[in-house]
C-alpha cells in the first residue's frame, strides 16, 4: 500500500513550489508590463486558473492531509495564496466530520444549484471553521488561531499583487484565486450532492460509508487530480497518501458517469445538472 508512487512526496513538494512561484508570475504576466496582448492575457488568465483549480486544489488538498507539519504548513500555504486558507481548518473539522449531513455547508442537498450552494458553503465554511478553532483554543490556553495566519496570508498575497502591478494586480490576483475556489467547491458540490447519513436511535449520525460520497473511475482526470475522484476512500481514511487510495465497488458508492471535470462543468448549468444526475442519484437516495 502506497508503492503505486513511491516519489508522492516529491511530486506535492514540486507541485506546491511551483504554484507560489506561478500565481505571482501569473499576476504580473496578466496585470504588469508583460509586452503580452489582451487575448494572451486572457488565455493566460484562463489557463493559469484552469491549472490553480484542477492540479494546485487537489494537491494542496492531499498535503494538509498529510502528517508531516511540513507538507501541512505547505498546503497552507497554497490554500493561503489562494485566499482561501481557511479552508484548511474548515475541511478537516467540519466537512469530514459532518459530510453528507445538514450540518456540513459542503454538502450539497438534492436540488440546491451550485449558484445557491457556492454562497452558502463559502460563508458556513468561514464561520463553522472559525467555530471549530476557536473551541480548540479554548481547550488549549496559549494556541493561535489559525485564522489570524489565513487572513495575514491573504493580505500578503495581495500586498504582492500590488507591488507587481498595482490595483490590477489586486484585481487579477482576486479573480485567479476566485477562479481556483470556484472549481474547488464545484467538486465538493459534486462529489456529495444529494447523499446524506441516516440519524441513529439515540440521534448521532451514522458513520460515514463508501455510499456517502461520489466517485469518478476514471483514470486519465483521476491520475491528473491526484487521485482525488477517488472520494469515498479519502473519507474512510483521511490520512491515506492518495497514491494508496482505492476505488470502490460500483455496488458499494455512487459512480458518476462522467470525470469529475466535466460533472463540474454540466453542474454549471443546474436545471441540466439535476436532470441528468437525478436516475443515477435515486438510486442511493432509496
Amino acid at each position: 500500500e502506497g508503492a503505486e508512487f513511491p516519489a508522492a512526496d516529491a511530486l506535492l513538494i514540486g507541485l506546491a513550489s511551483g504554484h507560489l512561484v506561478a500565481l505571482p508570475a501569473v499576476v504580473w504576466g496578466v496585470a504588469g508590463a508583460s509586452g503580452l496582448g489582451p487575448w494572451e492575457r486572457l488565455a493566460l488568465f484562463a489557463g493559469a486558473g484552469l491549472w490553480f483549480g484542477q492540479v494546485s486544489n487537489p494537491m494542496a488538498h492531499e498535503l494538509i492531509h498529510r502528517g508531516s507539519r511540513g507538507l501541512y504548513a505547505l498546503g497552507v500555504a497554497v490554500y493561503g495564496s489562494l485566499l482561501f486558507g481557511h479552508h484548511a481548518s474548515a475541511h478537516r473539522l467540519v466537512h469530514h466530520r459532518h459530510a453528507a449531513s445538514a450540518e456540513d455547508p459542503n454538502s450539497a442537498r438534492a436540488g440546491e444549484g451550485f449558484y445557491r450552494f457556492f454562497l452558502r458553503a463559502w460563508a458556513g465554511s468561514f464561520r463553522q471553521g472559525l467555530r471549530a478553532e476557536r473551541e480548540l483554543c479554548g481547550r488549549s490556553p496559549g494556541r493561535l488561531n489559525p485564522y489570524a495566519l489565513y487572513l495575514g496570508l491573504a493580505g500578503l498575497a495581495l500586498a504582492l499583487a500590488f507591488v507587481l502591478a498595482g490595483a490590477a494586480g489586486m484585481l487579477v490576483w482576486a479573480g485567479l484565486a476566485l477562479h481556483a475556489q470556484v472549481q474547488l467547491m464545484l467538486s465538493d458540490y459534486v462529489q456529495h450532492y444529494g447523499l446524506t447519513r441516516a440519524l441513529r436511535p439515540d440521534g448521532r449520525l451514522e458513520p460515514v460509508a463508501a455510499r456517502h460520497s461520489w466517485n469518478a473511475p476514471f483514470w486519465f482526470s483521476s491520475a491528473l487530480m491526484l487521485n482525488a475522484p477517488r472520494h469515498s476512500d479519502h473519507h474512510a481514511h483521511p490520512a491515506r497518501p492518495y497514491p494508496a487510495l482505492r476505488m470502490p465497488g460500483a455496488e458499494e458508492a455512487p459512480m458518476l458517469p462522467w470525470p469529475l471535470p466535466m460533472a463540474c462543468t454540466i453542474a454549471l448549468f443546474p436545471p441540466l445538472w439535476r436532470r441528468r444526475i437525478a436516475p443515477h442519484l435515486a438510486r442511493w437516495r432509496g
